[in-house]
C-alpha cells in the first residue's frame, strides 16, 4: 500500500468485494442482498462503495435519509434504494429521485400518500417496517387493521417489502428474544400480506443475523458493517477484511524531560524523560477525547504508541519513547493490522462509532475500484 503524506483514509475495494462474496455465500442464491451504505458508507466513501457493489450485482441499497439517496442518484446509481428514515419534508425529492420510503407510522403513510397524489404516482414502491422489539421505528400488531385500510384505499402505493430489525442478533444470550422477534415478524408479515394484491418481499437479517439466523433470510437480507470488514464476533472478523485503513504521519518529535506536561490541562505529566510524537489528527477528524490519556494506541513501525494527554481538535500526541521513528514517518490509527474494533474497544465503544466518526475533511484514497 502506498505511503501517505497527510491524514488519509485508504479504502481497499478488493476487500469490499471479498466481504460481499463471503456474506453472499452464507445465503441462498435466490435470496436478494441489500447493502447498507448510510452515513457515507459507514464513514468511507458512499459513491465509490455503491459503484463497486452495483458492479458486483447487489440487489438493493439502503440509506438513512433522502439526501444520501440523492447523492447516489447524482453519481449514476440505478439500483433500487430504500430510505430507512424518511422525513415528510423530503417526500417530493424522494419521488423525483425514485427513492423508496420506509413507512413506519400512520402519520408518515398519510403524508406520503398525499405527496404521491400531488406527484400523480401509481403503485409507487414502499416498504413497511414492523416493530418487533427494537422499539425504535415501526408498526405493531395493533396498527394492522388501520394500515390495511389505508393501503387498500390508495392506488398510489405498492408495498414491495415488509421488514424488521433484530435487536441483538450477535448476542447468543439473547437467542430466545431474537427468535421471538423473527416469529413476530412472520406473523405480522403474513397478516398484512393476506390483505394485499401483491405479496411483498420480507427482510429482517442484518450482518450478524445472516451468520446466526440463516433460517430467517426470507427473500432478502441486509448487511452494513459486514461489508466493511467487521462481523461483531472474532470468528467472523477472521473471515472478513477491513476495507478502511486510517493513516497519518508524524509532524514533530519532542524530547520531554521528567516532570514536564503534555497537552491541554496538563493531562499528561512525565514521571521520567520521554519522547513524544505529534500527529495531524484530532477530535475534528473523528478521534474523540475518549481515546486520550493512554486508552488508545496507534501503530508506528508495527509498535504500539499510546495516545497521551487530551486529544486536541487537530492533533494528538503519542508516546514513542521506545520506538525508533522520525518526523514524516507513517502512522496507522486502524486497519487490517490493528482493527477499528480494537481501537474502539479501548474506549469502550464499537467499530461502528469510530468508522462513522471519521470527518469528511480527512482525505479518502480509493484502491482497486
Amino acid at each position: 500500500m502506498d505511503k501517505v503524506g497527510e491524514t488519509t483514509l485508504v479504502l481497499d475495494l478488493s476487500a469490499l468485494e471479498h466481504n460481499f462474496h463471503y456474506l453472499r455465500s452464507k445465503i441462498a442464491p435466490t435470496t436478494k442482498f441489500m447493502a447498507v451504505v448510510k452515513a457515507f458508507a459507514y464513514g468511507s466513501d458512499m459513491v465509490a462503495i455503491a459503484k463497486k457493489l452495483e458492479s458486483l450485482g447487489v440487489d438493493y441499497f439502503a440509506v438513512a435519509y433522502v439526501g444520501e439517496g440523492s447523492l447516489l442518484r447524482n453519481a449514476g446509481i440505478k439500483t433500487p434504494i430504500l430510505v430507512l428514515h424518511p422525513l415528510a419534508v423530503n417526500f417530493e425529492e424522494m419521488i423525483d429521485r425514485c427513492l423508496e420510503p420506509n413507512i413506519y407510522s400512520l402519520k408518515i403513510l398519510e403524508q406520503f400518500v398525499s405527496a404521491a397524489k400531488t406527484k400523480n404516482q401509481e403503485n409507487y414502491p414502499i416498504h413497511i417496517k414492523f416493530n418487533t422489539g427494537l422499539n425504535r421505528l415501526g408498526f405493531k400488531k395493533v396498527d394492522i387493521d388501520v394500515l390495511v385500510s389505508h393501503l387498500k384505499g390508495s392506488k398510489e402505493l405498492k408495498v414491495v417489502s415488509t421488514f424488521s430489525h433484530l435487536a441483538a442478533s450477535e448476542d447468543p444470550d439473547e437467542k430466545a428474544f431474537s427468535n421471538n422477534q423473527i416469529n413476530s415478524f412472520l406473523a405480522l408479515s403474513d397478516e398484512l400480506s393476506q390483505e394485499l394484491v401483491h405479496i411483498p418481499m420480507r427482510h429482517m437479517l442484518n450482518t450478524s443475523g445472516i451468520i446466526n439466523y440463516p433460517e430467517a433470510q426470507f427473500e432478502m437480507v441486509r448487511s452494513g458493517i459486514g461489508l466493511y470488514g467487521y462481523g461483531n464476533e472474532a470468528a467472523v472478523d477472521a473471515e472478513l477484511k477491513p476495507i478502511a485503513t486510517l493513516k497519518t504521519i508524524i509532524s514533530q518529535i519532542h524530547e520531554i524531560p521528567a516532570n514536564e506536561s503534555v497537552g491541554y490541562n496538563r493531562a499528561f505529566k512525565s514521571e521520567r524523560a520521554r519522547k513524544t510524537a505529534t500527529l495531524p489528527i484530532g477530535h475534528a477528524d473523528g478521534i474523540g477525547r475518549q481515546y486520550g490519556k493512554g486508552k488508545a494506541s496507534v501503530l508506528i513501525h508495527g509498535k504500539k504508541a499510546p495516545i497521551i494527554g487530551n486529544v486536541c481538535m487537530d492533533m494528538i500526541m503519542v508516546d514513542v519513547t521506545d520506538i525508533d521513528c522520525a518526523e514524516g514517518d507513517e502512522v496507522i490509527v486502524f486497519g487490517p493490522e490493528s482493527s477499528a474494533e480494537q481501537f474502539a474497544s479501548s474506549a469502550q465503544t464499537i467499530s461502528y462509532e469510530i468508522l462513522t466518526a471519521i470527518s469528511q475533511r480527512v482525505k479518502r484514497l480509493v484502491l482497486n475500484p
